[in-house]
């Protein structure tokens, strides 16, 4: 006589044998059925917004499926990557990642450490970097130092973006990293690196810290001096400014990013295919010459760099903003 757990058994091994049951994750090879979604944490228009818009654009033809883009805003990016780890690990979920998201986790604010996410690539990088009016006594970023050294507290002020942003870290890390205490210079809050540049063109700021891809309309308007690149490798729109490592011997690097990622436990075979159309999407005409246009660097990781290099600047950014007194 056969039990009523044998006959259960029985039956769910014919369908297994038949096709009829097929294990949920594991079954890739039918991936994607469906349209793809693409949650960006900042509002549209934006950059981060923008480079995700013409990315997912150009992988609709990779993966023969749309990819819908959706701002998922709110909490300085909290809301949109949390609804982008909490998503099932299908490959039908996907999001940005942004730099910022370290900040956050280094205050406390969230968990969503690198750890949280399967990552897909990392597709920019946009070091920051210092510059000053083109009126400016600073010649060099050295002479520069020199002079925050010997004033008081206050002498000097500087922007590029809000207080505790990418790029105010950018400029306390370099303050510590050249050992000088970074409240002698006074950080002033800007909108973001086009006003502060502006602010720093006409005078009213000492130094600024957006990238020199942003600053370069201004360096060739005689506007702007750059000073150095915080970049590991000199920009190639502004061959002849040297890297922060070669003006001052510092080996100090910061930058913004934006990489691809999708929740954690995303099973291999699909990641793989997703990091396969974002390759084709990222070699695209249509992405390259968009990130051209807006001056945004090009710069790809595959997943285990884009991984290790997340949870590198989750360290880091920890570290930096802890010595410059910014937790």
């Amino acid at each position: 006589m056969i039990s009523k757990t044998g006959m259960r058994a029985g039956f769910a091994a014919m369908l297994m044998a038949s096709g009829a049951l097929v294990a949920g994750p594991a079954a890739a090879q039918d991936w994607p059925e469906r349209p793809v979604t693409l949650i960006v944490p900042w509002g549209a228009g934006g950059g981060t917004d923008t480079v995700a818009r013409t990315l997912a654009a150009a992988m609709e033809e990779p993966l023969g499926q749309p990819v819908n883009v959706v701002n998922r805003t709110g909490g300085s990016g909290i809301v949109g990557h949390t609804a982008m780890a909490s998503a099932d690990p299908d490959g039908y979920t996907i999001g940005t990642i942004n730099v910022d998201l370290s900040q956050l986790v280094c205050q406390g604010l969230t968990d969503l450490t690198a750890e949280r996410f399967t990552h897909i690539a990392l597709i920019n990088t946009e070091p920051a970097a210092v510059s000053v009016s083109a009126e400016s006594e600073f010649e060099t970023l050295e002479e520069a130092l020199d002079a925050i050294r010997e004033n008081p507290a206050g002498t000097f002020t500087a922007s590029g973006s809000g207080t505790g942003s990418i790029y105010h870290l950018a400029w306390a890390g370099l303050m510590v990293a050249a050992g000088i205490d970074p409240n002698k210079v006074t950080w002033v809050p800007s909108e973001g690196g086009g006003p502060s540049l502006q602010d720093a063109a006409s005078g009213a700021i000492d130094f600024v810290t957006p990238p020199l891809s942003t600053a370069a309309p201004l360096v060739e308007a005689g506007r702007i001096k750059p000073l150095a690149t915080m970049g590991a490798e000199r920009f190639a729109g502004l061959p002849d400014v040297p890297t922060v490592e070669e003006a001052i011997g510092v080996d100090w690097t910061s930058q913004t990013w934006r990489m691809i990622g999708a929740p954690e436990g995303l099973p291999d075979d699909i990641r793989d295919e997703l990091t396969s159309a974002v390759r084709t999407a990222f070699d695209s005409e249509m992405f390259t010459n968009f990130m051209n246009e807006r001056g945004f660097a090009m710069t790809w990781m595959d997943p285990a760099e884009a991984h290790a290099f997340h949870a590198s600047e989750d360290q880091a950014i920890c570290e930096v903003m802890e010595a410059a007194g910014m937790l």
